[in-house]
């Protein structure tokens, strides 16, 4: 085995990657909970977690062990198979589409062997990642058939309209960028929106000429939170309606699974609206000595965000508080230190921009979801057929129509 593994070094190269992925994202996912209901809760006026740990940065861990342990309860009548399938493929097939995700530029090192920040590079990246992401809504529809109850049946079925109308859209949507472009992966649809028009303004594709892709990030956007499942277009939950829709019968685990599933899908959704629409890790600033200074933002927002942890932890009301929030401070100012040393303070740009902006998508998602009311289902269903996908399509005849001018 291990003449095997010499032989093929890339073999363990990816599956060290693969281990450090799920750490980092399984991590992401919990604390992308507590992101969540802390935004909502000041949207609400209200504290949100607060007793489990301070600011309540161990409620993620509070509810995992809560969802560990808790008896899980299989209603009599179901279809085991597939009422245990559901919530794994929800997950899995989330999961799976992050490995499609290129976090930066640069290559890393792993055992001595080059290799991309990211886990897989395919040319046909964009194709593959709507293949996996598609898959994804059988989970739901699985969830509701199996449960063998009515609610459940609503849900799911509501999920199966949803894919139908908005799964065109979506893929209608990035067709002007795939143009423009020239390639379907990520990391060329990244390239081609370097530089700047007149020396300051980002070449991103949602500025870009000759037709800027406004239209395709509006019904990309819009069309990525049905196929996702949020609010406004929760309509196969709908708890005012459906008890919980598609997962009122699940308990346990294979409910936070679900869940979890629904976070990694808002990940791959911001991550791919940051590659297709807004640069992925190129910078917004210029590389003239103006803006020299924003080489430095790395290690400026570590510092302040860790001298504020310090600050924070030393008035806070309990002693747990007074001694976790000062050491967390601390580890952000090393951290800082350490970023500002010159090869890896140009290493870390560009993933600090791609995650920048992902989580500006995130903020994105959870306003949403605290600001507007769920649609009706009639609604969800104009929304999709009579708007979304005719603007999606006159987006591609428009962007094909400038490309050909251009070319005159």
């Amino acid at each position: 085995m291990s003449d095997f593994l010499a032989q093929h070094p890339i073999l363990v190269v990816s599956g060290i990657k693969v281990v450090v992925m799920m750490l980092v994202m399984m991590t992401a996912l919990a604390y992308l909970t507590w992101f969540e209901r802390k935004v909502v809760a000041h949207i609400q006026s209200r504290w949100g977690p607060y007793r489990a740990g301070p600011h309540g940065l161990l409620q993620p861990l509070a509810d995992g062990l809560k969802f560990l342990f808790k008896e899980g309860v299989t209603p009599a009548g179901v279809d085991r198979f597939a009422y245990y399938l559901a919530p794994f493929l929800s997950l899995s097939l989330a999961l799976t589409s992050i490995a499609l995700i290129p976090f930066g530029p640069q290559e890393i090192r792993i055992l001595g062997q080059p290799t991309s920040f990211g886990i897989a590079d395919l040319n046909i990246g964009l194709l593959f990642l709507f293949a996996i992401t598609s898959l994804g809504v059988y989970g739901v529809v699985l969830a509701g058939w199996s449960s063998n109850s009515k609610y459940p049946l609503l849900g799911g079925l509501r999920s199966a309209a949803q894919m139908v109308s908005y799964e065109l859209a979506l893929t209608m949507s990035v067709v002007g960028v795939l143009l423009l472009a020239g390639s379907f992966n990520l990391r060329e649809v990244i390239a081609a929106q370097r530089g700047f028009h007149w020396g300051f303004l980002p070449r991103w594709n949602i500025l870009a000429s000759p037709l800027p892709q406004v239209l395709g990030f509006f019904c990309f956007f819009t069309a990525a939170i049905a196929e996702t499942n949020r609010l406004p277009f929760d309509l196969a939950e709908a708890e005012s309606e459906l008890v919980a829709g598609f997962h009122t019968e699940y308990s346990s685990f294979k409910f936070a699974m679900f869940f979890l599933g629904e976070y990694a899908s808002m990940i791959t959704v911001s991550c791919l609206a940051t590659i297709l629409f807004f640069g992925g890790w190129l910078s917004p600033f210029p590389e003239t000595r103006f803006f020299v200074w924003t080489h430095y933002l790395p290690t400026a927002l570590l510092a302040a965000a860790g001298v504020w942890l310090i600050l924070d932890g030393l008035r806070y009301s309990t002693l747990l508080g007074k001694i976790v929030l000062p050491v967390l401070g601390l580890a952000l100012c090393g951290a800082a230190a350490l970023v500002s040393r010159p090869g890896l303070l140009e290493f870390v740009q560009g993933p600090f921009w791609f995650l920048g902006k992902v989580l500006v998508f995130l903020f994105i998602y959870v306003w949403v979801r605290g600001t507007l009311p769920r649609f009706r289902y009639d609604q969800l269903m104009a929304v999709g057929w009579k708007l979304l996908l005719p603007v999606s399509l006159a987006n591609v005849i428009l962007t094909s129509l400038a490309m050909v001018v251009g070319k005159r």
